[in-house]
């Protein structure tokens, strides 16, 4: 759907355009300003993405949450890109979410801070470590 809309065969709300990105309003809103940021070339996930497209979801990620947060007034705002389906990615296609925040507003998006086996923590570090 996001390259249908990228080619302007699918109407959107519109935010900002440049030569390789695309920035309009999320249909499915959690909160007033949510907002979507996707590169105009298509990349299903972040495994894909080429390092310059999402340098450029990125910079403009920033211009739209600095928007959002001046025209909405969240508590807070978060900035979430999920991959796959068992992170919750519902269109493969990249994109960010500008995602405005309430004090106490019952999104899922947060976790508690428990501290983890340091140990372990070390273990999966050298496991990463590896590929990089």
């Amino acid at each position: 759907i996001f390259c249908k809309i990228v080619a302007g065969e699918v109407p959107c709300f519109k935010l900002f355009e440049d030569a390789d990105t695309l920035a309009f309003m999320d249909i499915n809103p959690v909160h007033d300003g949510h907002c979507l940021i996707i590169p105009k070339a298509h990349y299903p996930t972040v495994f894909d993405i080429a390092p310059e497209a999402f340098a450029a979801a990125a910079r403009t990620a920033i211009r739209l949450a600095k928007a959002v947060n001046d025209a909405v007034k969240p508590d807070g705002l978060n900035l979430v890109q999920s991959n796959g389906k068992g992170a919750a990615q519902s269109v493969g296609h990249f994109h960010l979410h500008v995602v405005p925040r309430q004090m106490d507003d019952g999104l899922l998006v947060n976790w508690d801070l428990t501290p983890g086996d340091r140990g372990h923590i070390a273990e999966v570090a050298e496991r990463i470590r590896a590929f990089l």
